[in-house]
């Protein structure tokens, strides 16, 4: 996928443009990616469906096209962080002080509220017990989606050392390791993964690769704009394509979780979210409430992500998730209302004191 492209890189300071020229199709980006990670959290409850049904299918449609989201949130910190030539304490400083306070702050959210449940389950809490909680929630993650974060800090780490690696890489040498990183992609593949020579492949593996992507699709060049749609609209087609079918070929023919198509570090989601980037690379909308909502959106994403969990756990006990209506209905609806709330709460911590340091 990686070398369809014919184009040569351009002059690294005269592709880099002003980030005020680029910050609104990033900000696009960065809305979609919200809607991708709500979206796969409100379709992923169908599991235990059965294949053949109706319901199944539109999940599966609806979660698979959402899988963008985690990919998209890391391409964007490529594209944005990479290029900047900073002392490793500025960066540090400054991108971990931004992502460790709200995450700390909603960590403790999520563990109280674990705990009022416990209380209310008739459970009694000693100190030994919240102690217990607390260190586990913080090693493992307070809610099952804040794996994103620990996977980012560690991302961030070494932004520093592979950023001076990136600026100053030849289109050949991103090429190399892009290419590497795909196949090891594909060979970690359960089905695949048995004829994987013993060759240490670490160094290509994992989310580094999508921060790499990332930088790697902003500053290349991909023909006018007719032939990058076309090509977007292929690798979206094809990733789609391939999440959707596996998904259900797996869950018909083996024991395996479907879930297999749906890891963003496999070759369908790959190929699709590199598809959707490419689509919005350097779009923007002119009418104007769209704009204010995707401003708004962009804005408060991060508070939004680490709160959207919390807020469809409170509509689930209204009986509003992906179900409670036909699901073609169901999920995008659960959605819009999961987004409005959690855009509201963030919207109001941020007007408080010190809010906008911990809200996210």
């Amino acid at each position: 996928m990686m070398w369809m492209c014919k184009n040569g890189l351009k002059n690294l300071t005269k592709k880099n443009m002003h980030i005020e020229n680029r910050i609104s199709w990033f900000d696009n980006l960065r809305s979609l990616a919200l809607i991708g990670v709500i979206g796969i959290h409100v379709s992923s409850a169908y599991h235990g469906v059965s294949i053949i049904s109706y319901d199944f299918w539109i999940c599966n449609f609806f979660n698979s096209l959402s899988r963008f989201g985690v990919p998209l949130f890391v391409m964007l910190s490529g594209a944005l962080l990479l290029p900047r030539n900073e002392p490793f304490d500025v960066f540090l400083k400054k991108r971990l002080v931004r992502v460790l306070l709200p995450f700390i702050f909603w960590s403790f959210a999520y563990i109280a509220n674990s705990l009022l449940n416990d209380l209310k389950s008739g459970m009694h809490l000693n100190f030994e017990y919240i102690s217990q909680q607390v260190f586990i929630h913080f090693r493992d993650g307070s809610v099952p989606h804040f794996w994103y974060i620990y996977m980012l800090i560690g991302l961030y780490l070494f932004i520093p050392i592979i950023g001076k690696w990136l600026r100053n890489a030849t289109e050949n040498e991103l090429l190399y390791f892009l290419s590497i990183w795909f196949i090891v992609i594909i060979l970690d593949q359960p089905f695949i993964s048995k004829i994987k020579p013993a060759i240490d492949f670490s160094y290509f593996s994992g989310y580094l690769g999508y921060l790499v992507l990332g930088h790697f699709l902003t500053i290349k060049t991909f023909g006018n704009k007719n032939q990058t749609n076309l090509l977007a609209f292929v690798l979206i087609f094809i990733g789609l394509s391939i999440t959707i079918l596996g998904t259900f070929l797996v869950q018909k023919y083996t024991k395996m979780s479907g879930g297999t198509f749906y890891n963003p570090l496999s070759p369908g989601i790959l190929i699709y979210s590199t598809g959707i980037f490419l689509w919005f690379k350097n779009k923007d909308f002119s009418f104007r409430p769209m704009v204010i909502v995707r401003n708004t959106m962009s804005k408060y994403s991060y508070g939004i992500f680490l709160i959207h969990i919390f807020v469809l756990s409170k509509l689930d006990d209204f009986n509003i998730r992906w179900d409670f209506i036909n699901p073609i209905i169901g999920i995008p609806f659960t959605m819009f209302i999961c987004l409005i709330i959690s855009t509201g709460i963030i919207y109001i911590i941020r007007q408080l004191a010190l809010g906008k340091h911990i809200s996210g």
